[in-house]
């Protein structure tokens, strides 16, 4: 597999390397010495699915605050999506700064979300399920999120969103002067 850092620190897209004959193809999409010899988190404390029936379902945007803090590797295992970790660590050279990829269950690609960051997806397909490896337990009381269309942060969506749970879409702006305060809140 090829690990390539992404603007973001601790942002990594996971490229699988794949060896193909008669039968398919076999890839490796994670490996616990590889990413411990590139100082990336290899506990796994949690493994997730989702399921999306339609294009232009959006989840997120969510992280889990410290002391329940989780890094999450994310891989598109049916369908494809826009995957976006937003950088939400204030002493961070990138803090509010967001990287997008397209995984899709062709590619194999996965994003590794660093701790302090922000996680969503947008599908591009009907029928797209997402498989998230955490590093922390989910714990409800350390769960946040913010506006996946705020202006403060500028994600560029590839299309609209068309499906979205109510509480994704009703977390307050940040705003330019919102500050790190209703992130934390």
């Amino acid at each position: 597999m090829y690990l390539a850092p992404t603007d973001i620190p601790g942002c990594v897209v996971v490229r699988p390397e794949r060896h193909a004959d008669g039968r398919g193809h076999f890839a490796r999409t994670w490996d616990g010495a590889v990413f411990a010899a590139a100082g990336l988190p290899t506990t796994v404390a949690q493994c997730s699915a989702s399921f999306s029936e339609r294009a232009g379902t959006l989840r997120g945007m969510h992280w889990q605050v410290a002391p329940h803090a989780e890094a999450k590797l994310v891989r598109c295992t049916r369908g494809a999506v826009f995957d976006v970790c937003l950088d939400l660590r204030p002493d961070s050279p990138t803090f509010r700064r967001w990287h997008g990829e397209t995984l899709t269950a062709d590619n194999g690609v996965s994003l590794l979300v660093p701790e302090g960051c922000a996680h969503g997806c947008l599908t591009l397909e009907d029928a797209t399920e997402v498989l998230y490896m955490i590093s922390a337990p989910f714990v409800p009381e350390a769960a946040r999120g913010v506006r996946y269309d705020d202006p403060a942060f500028g994600i560029a969506w590839p299309r609209e969103v068309t499906v979205i749970h109510p509480r994704d879409a009703s977390y307050p702006l940040v705003g330019a002067e919102g500050g790190v305060r209703k992130l934390r809140g």
